[in-house]
Order: structure tokens, then sequence, then C-alpha cells
């Protein structure tokens, strides 16, 4: 889908912002605004329950059951919410909400279109500025002094209305292709639970596995605990880990680098030579095996070669031994050892487990060179759905460029949408959303 450019433009006196129509204005927030204050400071135990719905740095609303907040305050039909922590952010309230301490409201005055403000103002905080170490805060001047492209009401009524239509349609894409992730990693966790499970010949003669939902497994495989499979598991660095952390060294492993079925090494830690060795233990070697305790307990990884001599705090470790690492790793991320996971996990605001519950985890293990032809087949079938995954997550990123894209060409003036109609039947939205952007 193509959009014509204006007929005629003029300078902006902006040089992020280039050319504009030649009958748009650019003007700063103060002069389209009657009203504007900050919020009161909710504390966190009102939020997450109540009748009342709050707006605060997250991108979502909140419930809430503060009952304070003045009335005089609460947002009306035409106002916007303005974030002043973190990364900048326009809210589009709903008539009557209440609104933390660093949240800005701005009555936009008649004549204002609130849809087509909110795009504009979301526009032009990409070249937005904050201070502050950890979190930047966006006070209201910085707001304030922002400029932005204005044409009349109607004009303003037009591209919000065709914004709307056009980012609804991309929208959608983007949730079918996230739904199509989600259905590809359900795809792949049934490939390897049936093949630590079943195995791979299905000929050979099985037996029952006394676990109502797992059916019969293989005769030939033989149910063992994990720690009658590995020679010594352990956790990682406990007292205090943090004090090994260096600059350079080797891979020090904390759990948030482990992933399902790898890990991000670029992300790890460093620890020195002299400090792992230290923590003779917990050192790693190539394929040895470890799985998250903390945040995601269960997932698991191989140790690869680049690994070899780091260490870990948080992780359980599993030493390797006589068995085949990827068969292991597939195992421990199966639905099999998942479902014991989940018994003995325990925390509300972050699941753990004990080590103690895990070297009790139960699986059925193959003779070795079963364990290989097992690890090798599903690390193909992984590649595969991998590789999928990768294509509409590429598909994604490219539909979210274009929205970006599509809203800033429209809210700047560098496309003409005056004669946008929404079309008679509702079909797929194209790709190619403005060659003209």
């Amino acid at each position: 889908m193509t959009f014509p450019a204006y007929p005629q433009y003029k300078d902006s006196g902006i040089e992020s912002l280039g050319e504009i129509p030649s009958h748009w204005d650019v003007t700063r927030l103060p002069y389209v605004i009657f009203e504007n204050n900050a919020g009161e400071v909710i504390d966190k135990n009102f939020w997450g329950d109540g009748s009342e719905l709050l707006y605060t740095c997250a991108k979502q609303p909140l419930l809430s059951d503060y009952k304070d907040f003045p009335d005089r305050k609460r947002t009306g039909a035409n106002d916007l919410l303005l974030t002043r922590n973190g990364t900048p952010y326009v809210h589009l309230p709903s008539p009557g909400a209440i609104y933390s301490n660093v949240v800005q409201r701005v009555s936009l005055m008649p004549g204002m279109d609130r849809n087509f403000m909110r795009s504009a103002l979301d526009v032009a905080t990409r070249d937005l500025v904050g201070y502050g170490v950890s979190i930047a805060s966006f006070n209201y001047e910085m707001w304030a002094a922002l400029r932005i492209p204005l044409p009349d009401y109607d004009e303003q009524t037009q591209i919000a209305r065709f914004l709307d239509h056009e980012t609804a349609r991309i929208d959608a894409l983007i949730e079918e292709q996230q739904r199509l992730i989600e259905l590809l990693k359900e795809k792949r966790q049934a490939v390897i639970s049936h093949a630590v499970t079943k195995g791979l010949d299905p000929t050979v003669p099985m037996k029952d596995s006394g676990v109502e939902w797992l059916g019969e497994v293989p005769a030939h495989w033989v149910k063992k605990r994990l720690k009658n499979i590995s020679p010594f598991i352990t956790v990682g660095i406990v007292v205090n880990p943090s004090d090994y952390v260096a600059d350079e060294g080797l891979p020090f492993l904390y759990g948030g680098e482990v992933k399902e079925g790898f890990i991000e090494v670029d992300k790890a830690r460093k620890i020195s030579p002299e400090h792992s060795r230290k923590n003779r233990k917990t050192m790693l070697e190539a394929g040895d095996i470890v799985t998250m305790r903390v945040g995601y307990p269960g997932l698991t990884a191989v140790v690869p070669p680049e690994c070899a001599g780091g260490n870990c705090a948080s992780v359980m470790l599993v030493k390797r031994g006589n068995y085949d690492s990827h068969w292991l790793c597939a195992v421990m991320n199966s639905r099999l050892v998942r479902q014991q996971v989940e018994v003995v996990q325990y925390g509300a605001a972050q699941k753990q487990f004990n080590i103690a519950d895990a070297i009790e985890f139960w699986m059925f293990e193959p003779p070795i060179e079963e364990q290989t032809m097992i690890a090798e087949f599903i690390g193909g079938q992984s590649s595969v759905f991998n590789a999928l995954m990768e294509e509409s997550e590429r598909s994604m990123l490219l539909l979210k460029e274009r929205r970006s894209a599509l809203i800033s060409a429209a809210v700047t003036g560098k496309i003409d949408v005056r004669g946008w109609q929404p079309p008679a039947s509702i079909q797929a939205p194209e790709l190619a959303v403005a060659e003209a952007v």
C-alpha cells in the first residue's frame, strides 16, 4: 500500500523533522494544553487489586484500592498521561483514572485530537534525552520543550483514524506471529518429550512406566534417579558469589544466561582463573549440565567448550559422567522432568527448587548409544523449529519497524492520508505499509 506526499512543503526549522506540509504549524505542548499536574505518591501496597484504574510508568495500567486520590486530578476525556521515569511513554487514559507521582497529566485544549497528539508525542520522544544514573527521568519541562508538527483539527482526526485502522491491522499480524512462535514451542516440546520417553524405534517391546499420563516406555530402558546418573551434583557458589565477579576472565554463569538447550556465553559475567580454581567444586567442564534453580527453574543447557574452566553461582551443576550430555539435557527440558520440577518448586515472587529434591528426579535411561541417537535426532528437529521461530521473530521485528515508520510518516506529514477511507472489507495487512516513508 502506497500513500502520496503532500503537494507543498516548507522547512520546519527542526533538523530532525525536516520539511512539513506548507499549511501545518510547529508547536510545543504548553500551547495545546490548559492544565497539567503530577499524580500522587501511591504506595505499592495499594497496587494490584481494587476498583481504581492506576497508571504508572508501566505501559499497562494496574488495579488499585487507593481511595485518597483528589477528584480534581482524575483524568478527563481529553487528557494524556506522560511518564517521567524509564522510557518515555504516553498513556491514553480512561476517564476518571488515578496515576502515580511519576506520571504527569496534561489536559488538551478543545480542537486537539488526543489520539493524534499521543502519536505525535511518541514520535517526538524518540529524540528525547533523559538524565539520571540508573533510571532516566523526564520532568515536565523536558516534555514541554518538545516541538510537535500540528495540522488543523479535522486533519488530526483523519490521521488518527488512519493510524488506528492501519496499526490495528499490523498488530493483528504481529499477534499471529506470536501465536505461531508459541505453537512451534509446543510442537518442539512434544518432539523432545516423545523422543526421551518413547524412543525412536516404534517396533521395540514396551513396558508399563508406572505413570498414568506417561503410559508405556521401551522395555530395555532403566528407571533411574538423577543422582544415580551423574557422578556429582551440586549448586554453584553460594557464599558471596558477587565477590568473584571480574571485568575479564572466564565465563561465570549466574543462571540468566541459561536458555533451553544452550547458554548465551557472551552475556555471562566473568571470573578470574585463580578464583575459579579456588572454587574447584563448582568449576565447569565441557559436557557438564547446568540447570536454573531460580526464576525459571528446570531450564537446562549443556556447558560448551568455551565455558570450560569457568564457574557458576545459583544454578544446579550436574557433572558429566557415563551418559550423553545432550540426551540428559533434553530429558531435563522435557515434560517428564518439568512436571517434577513443578511439584517441588516453591516461592511466590520467584520460583525455585532445592538440590535435595532435584537429585531425586527420575527418568528412563536407554543405553548410551541410543542416548546419542536420541540427542542427535532432537538436535536436528530443534534446529528446524528454531529456524522457523527465528523467521517469525524477524517478521515481527519487520512489522514493528514498519508500524513505527508508518506512525512517524503520518504525524510528521511525510504522507498525505486526507483522502484515505477504510476499505469496505478487512484484509490482511500488507508488509509494505508505506514505500513513501
